[in-house]
């Protein structure tokens, strides 16, 4: 028994230095898992293959005097192999399966009911890709403009696949920039819409979110929903004030269905990017994750509530012409919402004519509305489609759901003002300097045909008598990929929301004549900006951004003129100033010379492993075939040591 536990107690112990060794080395860090499996099998391999074959002459007598320095030379030899062994099974396991790429085995358990509705969720989603003919597109098959089948197709299965499909869907129909026109016209076919929640569920979630019963919160409330989406559904209510409100509440379990859902579409974004040129080109990676955060926000009413109270708070420092429905933050949560109920139907189904208003008028009041927006505020509605505008009992505009917004700060709102002047004055090369501007440039960018291709656009669409429509935006987004100019997040919400808001124009006043409204809306800023209140202001801003600086000059004077007095000025040039570069130069460095080592070394190790001749340390190994393998084993270790730093680094980047 003893004997056995010695024996035990050994091999752990040689295992373990095995494990020890090859780590140093290599010096990353493995999982324990990792480390005992390949010990095992690089000590394995040394005691029961490598060492009975090299020392197979004495494997039924004993070394002679003289035989015995080369045994033991032989012997260090094979001892000094095992780590070599388990370090080349740990740079293969790393390359073939990455770190991080199979969860712990303590977290296998955890969660796997989680895990198993989101397979089941997959392989649904799979099969009605699959019913509905989309493998294709998965496998790489390019949109075409003229596949309509292919689009009603598509449309079908974001429909069946339920809410943030269909969410997906609605978001990709205003990316004119993306996709053809037949999918986007498909597209704008899909409805929001569910069956209602009970009264009774919507009852308990607003008490949940009030903190007090039904009844001492509202004097009326409705159970029964007005509307009812795949997210929400909408309840109408008066408070004891006699304040009309609306009770936005959010379906059961809609946070973790958008939450399994986003994770899919993230993983499928994934798949199209690495499988599919039209995925990398339409960058389905960064549509997937902006799709995501703003779904988040979406169902997160406490999201929406403080973007009201914000663009409320915009509205009255301005005194817009649009209404936005105020909050009640004191009787909201992330599941419920409530805010004022404006007073008016949708704008959709109101006839202008019976009310004897003027459709022109109240498509230039939207559209100041909005540039104000965008201009003023910085915050502006993302999604002004023609569900989301009321025609109030004023005669007003009212603009409801700012779950979804945009926002500006001050050097993209100039930007962007810069684009509408060069628009204005049809100026082709002051518009691409514009967009490039603001935008990350190509490595190669071909200035003068973009500039031509903006100047041929705004030729067409631009000049009096043209009809704006939807052509002029798919255009603009056309040239605008075409030369690979990656506009911001923000100015591309600016743009899609424009390309929205253009069709709510059109369904308000046939006629309605964008271009020429944008000018004048353009010009009345120009004129605000030359007030002398205005200039006064901006002289005051950017003296107020140059007093840090303009206190420094008389010492940074000082001190240049004591340096020439001195003879001492100089210009001081540091070349890597920065740690990270000089680390990562380092780095590269490094790994060069172990490469220009390991393949030196691999070299003589053949040239003496090939010869013969010389000294024998046993009768069938020669002291030139030892230093072959010792330097074979130092080629190794350093061509190893390279490699696990590659793939190291790689997975890490995964």
């Amino acid at each position: 028994m003893s004997e056995f536990l010695l024996s035990v107690f050994g091999v752990a112990f040689n295992t373990a230095a095995v494990a020890y060794v090859a780590t140093r080395l290599l010096d990353v860090r493995y999982t324990l898992w990792r480390l005992v499996v390949v010990s095992v099998c690089g000590y394995g391999v040394m005691q029961y293959g490598l060492l009975p074959s090299l020392l197979a002459p004495f494997r039924f007598r004993e070394p002679t005097a003289e035989e015995m320095p080369g045994t033991f030379a032989v012997w260090v030899l094979a001892l000094v192999t095992a780590p070599v062994i388990a370090m080349i099974l740990l740079v293969i396991w790393e390359a073939v399966i990455p770190t991080g790429a199979v969860p712990p085995a303590r977290t296998w358990f955890k969660g796997l009911r989680t895990r198993t509705r989101r397979t089941r969720r997959y392989l649904q989603i799979l099969a009605i890709a699959a019913r509905h003919g989309l493998i294709g597109l998965l496998r790489g098959r390019r949109l075409s403009a003229q596949d309509a089948e292919m689009a009603r197709a598509l449309r079908r299965a974001l429909d069946d696949a339920g809410v943030t499909f269909v969410k997906l869907g609605q978001i990709l129909s205003t990316r004119r920039d993306l996709l053809p026109a037949v999918y986007i016209a498909e597209l704008s076919k899909l409805q929001d819409q569910a069956a209602p929640v009970p009264g009774t569920s919507a009852v308990r979630l607003v008490e949940a979110a009030a903190g007090a019963p039904i009844g001492e919160v509202f004097a009326e409330f409705d159970p029964e929903p007005v509307a009812a989406a795949s997210i929400a559904q909408v309840h109408t209510a008066v408070l004891h004030g006699g304040e009309a409100v609306v009770v936005k509440v959010r379906r059961p379990g809609a946070d973790v269905t958008v939450e399994r859902d986003l994770d899919i579409i993230r993983r499928l974004a994934r798949s199209l990017d690495r499988h599919t040129s039209w995925g990398r080109s339409m960058d389905v990676l960064g549509l997937a994750a902006g799709f995501a955060e703003a779904l988040r926000e979406e169902v997160d009413f406490t999201v929406e509530a403080r973007n009201l109270a914000q663009v409320a708070a915009a509205h009255d420092r301005r005194q817009a012409e649009v209404r936005v429905p105020r909050p009640h933050a004191d009787l909201s949560d992330e599941q419920v919402l409530v805010m004022e109920r404006l007073p008016g139907v949708p704008l959709a189904s109101a006839s202008l004519a019976d009310r004897g208003l003027d459709g022109r008028v109240l498509a230039a009041a939207l559209l100041r509305e909005l540039l104000d927006e965008i201009m003023v505020d910085g915050i502006f509605h993302a999604d002004p489609h023609p569900g989301n505008l009321m025609l109030l009992d004023d005669d007003r505009i009212g603009l409801i759901d700012y779950g979804s917004v945009g926002r500006l700060d001050r050097e993209l709102r100039s930007s962007f003002e810069a684009i509408l002047q060069a628009v204005d004055r049809q100026d082709g090369p002051a518009l691409a300097d514009a967009l490039v501007g603001v935008s990350s440039r190509p490595d190669e960018l071909d200035q003068t045909g973009f500039e031509r291709a903006l100047g041929s656009f705004m030729a067409r669409h631009l000049v009096p008598g043209a009809a704006p429509g939807i052509r002029m935006f798919t255009e603009l987004f056309r040239i605008i990929a075409k030369y690979r100019i990656v506009i911001p997040p923000e100015l591309a919400a600016v743009f899609r929301t424009l390309a929205t808001l253009e069709g709510c124009l059109t369904a308000i006043d046939p006629g309605f004549d964008l271009i020429a409204e944008a000018r004048d809306v353009g010009q009345r800023y120009a004129e605000r900006r030359l007030r002398p209140a205005a200039v006064q202001d901006l002289v005051i801003e950017e003296v107020h951004d140059l007093l840090p600086v303009l206190r420094k000059l008389p010492r940074r004077f000082d001190r240049l003129l004591a340096s020439v007095e001195s003879g001492q000025l100089s210009v001081n040039f540091r070349l890597f100033a920065k740690s990270e570069d000089r680390r990562t130069v380092t780095a590269w460095l490094h790994q060069v010379l172990l490469t220009v080592l390991a393949a030196a070394s691999g070299v003589m190790a053949v040239m003496l492993l090939g010869n013969e001749s010389g000294p024998m340390l046993t009768a069938t190994f020669t002291l030139f075939q030892f230093f072959g393998l010792s330097l074979l084993l130092i080629a190794s270790v350093m061509a190893l040591r390279v490699l696990a730093d590659i793939f190291t680094k790689r997975s890490g980047r995964e």
